[in-house]
């Protein structure tokens, strides 16, 4: 695998762009053979966004308080991006924070979540989210198996919460 630099005069974007056409370029021969797609009916039951709740929620410049929110599904592209994003290479802690502003689609009536929203949101809501993304990432759905410690039955909850105390 080569490794690639940025340089103060290559643009982020550019050099991402760069890669793909690169990578399609030499997939291209085996694209040809491969199978027909899905039936169309198999490709609309892929759930690509995911609603949540906010334990405590984000207050903006105006004091008002968004708690509910969606985040869609990552591409390969959004895990790659940070990689070279001088300040998750600065600090590789703020890694989740460059991945979880390109995965949350809306907060409340704000569609243009950025870096510095999800800054300055509370601690917990930042666990959350990181929770949140691993969760419909890697298993592709919200819901966990659970069991009551007083009564030991087995039950299914949906971590994404719907009222306060449900997540």
């Amino acid at each position: 695998m080569r490794r690639r630099t940025v340089t103060p005069g290559a643009g982020l974007e550019e050099t991402l762009d760069n890669l793909a056409a690169a990578t399609a370029t030499r997939q291209e021969a085996p694209a040809a053979a491969a199978p027909a797609r899905a039936p169309r009916r198999e490709r609309e039951a892929l759930q690509t966004e995911f609603a949540f709740e906010l334990p405590r929620g984000y207050v903006d410049d105006e004091g008002q308080v968004h708690r509910s929110g969606t985040m869609r599904l990552a591409t390969a592209r959004d895990e790659l991006k940070p990689q070279i994003d001088l300040r998750v290479k600065e600090n590789p802690a703020y890694l989740s924070v460059v991945l979880l502003a390109q995965v949350i689609t809306q907060l409340g009536p704000i569609t243009d979540v950025h870096t510095g929203i999800v800054e300055r949101m509370y601690a917990t809501d930042v666990a959350f989210l990181q929770d949140f993304y691993r969760r419909i990432n890697s298993e592709g759905h919200t819901h966990a198996a659970v069991t009551c410690p007083l009564c030991h039955g087995s039950f299914e909850v949906d971590l994404s919460g719907g009222r306060l105390g449900e997540s």
